[in-house]
């Protein structure tokens, strides 16, 4: 399948000059849902325990729960700040423009579980860099950070220092 077919270029969003890739075509079909899900999931190695599968707000929720199911593994939500009702850890990340920040329940990574991290897309890799700052700083060890799509010219897999994969690279 080719999964590039659900992804819908929108000019000029958020903000002029931008080519937002908007997945929500490949979320409202039902095969090319379960078929990215699927992929993603494969693309943990079959030999590694994955305990808990990390979604990044908003989109990393929706594919990242259904890999934690086909990995046998928990699922654990990073969210913006002021989003999660228990004790967080928060990381603080730039933005082109700013800053930003990300938090999970403190409880949520146990020291040495193994943890894939997914969100929809790698870009800068500001979001994925503070998430893994997250893991690691609770102890966690990161065995993926995976993507339905990698934006390659932005260099975001440079900020990285785990196994990194995508379905989709532009």
């Amino acid at each position: 399948m080719d999964v590039k077919e659900f992804v819908r270029d929108i000019p000029d969003f958020p903000k002029p000059g931008i080519l937002f890739k908007d997945i929500t075509p490949l979320l409202a079909n039902h095969k090319a849902l379960v078929y990215c899900a699927d992929q993603l999931a494969a693309f943990c190695p079959a030999d590694t325990t994955v305990d808990k599968v990390i979604g990044i707000e908003a989109r990393g929720f929706i594919i990242g729960t259904m890999i934690a199911e086909r990995l046998g593994a928990g699922f654990v939500p990073v969210r913006k700040k002021g989003k999660l009702p228990y004790k967080v850890k928060s990381k603080s990340y730039g933005l082109e423009y700013g800053e930003d920040t990300l938090e999970m329940h403190e409880d949520a990574i146990q020291p040495g579980e193994r943890v894939l991290i997914h969100d929809d897309v790698l870009a800068t890799g500001g979001t994925a860099a503070a998430v893994c700052q997250l893991v690691k700083e609770a102890g966690g060890i990161i065995v993926q950070c995976n993507f339905i799509m990698e934006l390659d010219f932005l260099k975001g897999r440079e900020k990285l220092e785990s196994d990194i994969v995508a379905l989709l690279q532009y």
